[in-house]
């Protein structure tokens, strides 16, 4: 297996872990660009299976791939269904720094 294949079985089987995967993905929440949180919500997906995922938050697998690319645009019902396919959910909270 190569190093990459390694990294990537240890990050799915760390992102089963809806705590851990909340992590993950406040902090690419914490960048400035939103591709970074789609990106990290799809090795969330992979770490369940994204066929499993997919079927979860009846979605199609190939709309799921397309949502969550670098330059996908989910709709809003959309990633709260596959959020909550995933154990996850959305949480707003006051900022702790001024934005921008």
């Amino acid at each position: 297996m190569t190093p990459d294949g390694d990294y990537y079985e240890w990050l799915w089987n760390w992102l089963k872990d809806p705590k851990e995967a909340a992590g993950y993905l406040n902090a690419a929440l914490e960048g400035d660009d939103p591709g970074d949180f789609l990106t990290a919500y799809y090795n969330v997906a992979r770490a369940h299976g994204v066929k499993v995922i997919a079927d979860k938050a009846k979605v199609h697998r190939v709309s799921l791939n397309k949502m969550f690319s670098k330059s996908g645009n989910p709709e809003w019902k959309s990633l709260m269904r596959v959020l909550a396919a995933s154990k996850l959910r959305l949480r707003i909270e006051p900022a702790t720094h001024r934005a921008a």
